[in-house]
């Protein structure tokens, strides 16, 4: 684990002078390029159909318009953002890190250059950790944050992914933690809260 003393220096430019940085990791390469596979594999499919198209045609001897050529090309369109779409996985991924601290999640990321996004607890309704089969393969998992926005069909929207992260349950675990501390003082007035937070101690019991 690594910790503010030993920080990457892409976070801490970004880090506040009081936060603690509690865990930091990257995602596995593959987990994280196979995303791209669905949407080449229908690329693959499109460009297929469209490329039959063109043999029939010229077993046919029908005679080639470069218009018609052209509009090939662009009904080629999925085609090609499979193959970039797979292509920029590649190489986001070398400058794709993720964070979690005393205040908020930290994404890093970028194409072009290098981007950040920053969630803080308060912001975060609930948290899940899944394993798809093929990270159950790696033995890796993914940790989404919602803030319990929904899209028009009702589906949760997630606000930040860790994808293809080692030791995802540990992880998972250690991070529901801090949220709920955190999300627990930030609830104190002002007046009543301490000074260190040891954290969300209480017990239910059945009377």
């Amino acid at each position: 684990m690594k910790t503010s003393s030993n920080l990457p220096t892409q976070f801490e430019a970004i880090r506040d002078r009081d936060e603690l940085i509690l865990w930091i990791g990257k995602p596995n390469f593959t987990a994280f390029v196979i995303r791209g596979i669905p949407y080449l594999i229908f690329g693959i499919l499109w460009g297929s159909v469209v490329g039959f198209g063109m043999i029939l045609k010229a077993v046919k001897g029908i005679p080639e318009n470069p218009g018609i050529f052209m509009f090939f090309l662009f009904f080629l369109t999925p085609l090609w953002w499979g193959i970039l779409n797979l292509i920029r996985l590649f190489l986001v991924h070398g400058n794709t890190c993720y964070a979690f601290s005393t205040k908020r999640l930290m994404l890093r990321s970028g194409f072009w250059g290098t981007d950040f996004k920053v969630i803080d607890y308060d912001k975060i309704s609930d948290i899940e950790v899944t394993v798809n089969p093929v990270e159950n393969l790696l033995g890796v998992g993914t940790i989404q944050a919602y803030s319990g926005r929904t899209d028009t069909e009702g589906a949760r929207l997630a606000i930040g992914q860790f994808i293809g992260i080692s030791d995802s349950y540990s992880v998972f675990k250690k991070m529901k933690e801090v949220s709920m501390d955190i999300k627990t003082d930030i609830s104190y007035p002002n007046g009543l809260r301490p000074g260190l937070n040891p954290g969300y101690r209480t017990k239910y019991e059945r009377k």
